[in-house]
This record gives C-alpha cells, sequence and structure tokens, in this order.
C-alpha cells in the first residue's frame, strides 16, 4: 500500500506551493522506540488537523489555516468554523484530500537552537514552536528533512481510518495512488535553495546527501 507522511494540513499546503522546503521531527509517542526514523525515501503528504493551531503558524501564513480546511472532506459537507482551527479545536474530517508527494533530498540532525532559527525561511510555523520540536527529547537531535516536493494532477480523496490517528509519523493509505505530477519548484531554485539549507546546517551531523 502507498506510504504517506502526517503533516500539518498548513503545512502540506505549503510544501505544495513551494512555501516550504522541509520538516522538523523527532518522533511521536507511537512511533517505534518514540523515535523517529526515515524509513521511506518517497511518500504522500498526508494532511492531519492533530495539534495543528494558529499560534503555531507565524503572522504570514495565518490566512492558511482557513484554507486548510479545503484538505478535509467533512460531516454533512460542512467543514468546522474557521475560528477553531486558531487554537487546534479541529476534529478530524471524514476524508482528507492528498495532493502532493515527496522525495527527501537530504536529511541532517542538529542540536543548536541557533540552527533551527537560521532556517526559519524554508517553513512556516513560528520560531518558538520549531525550537520547542528542538527542545523536546533534549539528549535526541532533530532531524531536519529536505523535501522535494510534487503536486499530483489531481487530488485524490481518501477515507480517514482509526489507524491513521495518534502521534505517528508513517501510515500506510488503502488505495491506489499516483507518483505523478510536476515538482512544485523548478530544479534550479530547488538546487539553489537545498544549497542554501545545506551551509545552514553545514556544522550538523548529514545524515543522507
Amino acid at each position: 500500500m502507498p506510504i504517506a507522511f502526517k503533516e500539518w494540513a498548513v503545512t502540506v499546503r505549503a510544501l505544495a506551493e513551494g512555501e516550504q522546503l522541509l520538516t522538523l521531527r523527532k518522533g511521536g509517542i507511537r512511533e517505534e522506540n518514540r523515535h523517529f526514523e526515515i524509513e521511506h525515501d518517497r511518500f504522500f503528504l498526508y494532511p492531519t488537523f492533530d495539534h495543528q493551531a494558529g499560534n503555531l503558524v507565524r503572522e504570514s501564513h495565518k490566512p492558511e489555516l482557513g484554507r486548510a480546511l479545503e484538505e478535509g472532506v467533512w460531516p454533512e459537507g460542512e467543514p468546522p468554523a474557521r475560528a477553531l482551527i486558531q487554537d487546534g479545536g479541529v476534529p478530524q474530517p471524514e476524508r482528507v484530500r492528498i495532493r502532493a508527494w515527496a522525495e527527501v533530498a537530504a536529511s541532517y540532525l542538529i542540536t543548536d537552537r541557533r540552527c533551527v532559527d537560521a532556517l526559519s525561511p524554508y517553513y512556516v510555523w513560528t520560531t518558538d514552536y520549531a525550537e520547542k520540536r528542538l527542545a523536546w527529547k533534549r539528549r535526541h537531535p532533530l532531524h531536519v528533512i529536505v523535501l522535494r516536493t510534487y503536486r499530483i494532477p489531481r487530488p485524490v480523496t481518501v477515507k480517514v481510518r482509526d489507524e491513521y490517528g495518534g502521534c505517528r509519523s508513517w501510515v500506510e493509505i488503502a488505495r491506489d495512488l499516483p507518483f505523478e505530477g510536476t515538482p512544485v519548484l523548478s530544479d534550479d531554485e530547488f538546487e539553489r535553495a537545498a544549497a542554501e539549507i545545506e551551509a545552514i546546517a553545514s556544522d550538523a551531523v548529514p545524515v543522507l546527501a
């Protein structure tokens, strides 16, 4: 079955629009050994509303929180009030729309808060929230995963299943999905940004080059 990587719906939108180029992970309580591992190098992006809240997204992308509701198919066709998404009070929809997939272009392990701050042009969260991802489980480094994202020709709607829930990174999607589409950034744009990220993380330990 196709593998998908769970991320906030607003983050998936940012990745699919070329406004975010990386993700940061340490792992959820339902990960094996409660630690994140890069188990796949190509996967679909699964939008979730777990823990997503308005105060954790930078001001420039708060309007996208409301638009992120479009990634869900809600009971009776009615999305929850947009105000709810500001405090993370949105329930899970009945179905979600898969609109993009990604390849791991590079990955680094970092422990320096200054590195997290310097990478802020490449993610839409607040730097305070990104630093909290670093601070959680202080003895373990933070994964910085550079993603080359592709938009599929037409979004595919999938049913939200119980086994997709909880603090896990990887889910198996119970329907066919196409690894088709075009990259959201040109080769030149992506290579330039990836080189800038590499320069910022140059003192980190590279996991995948």
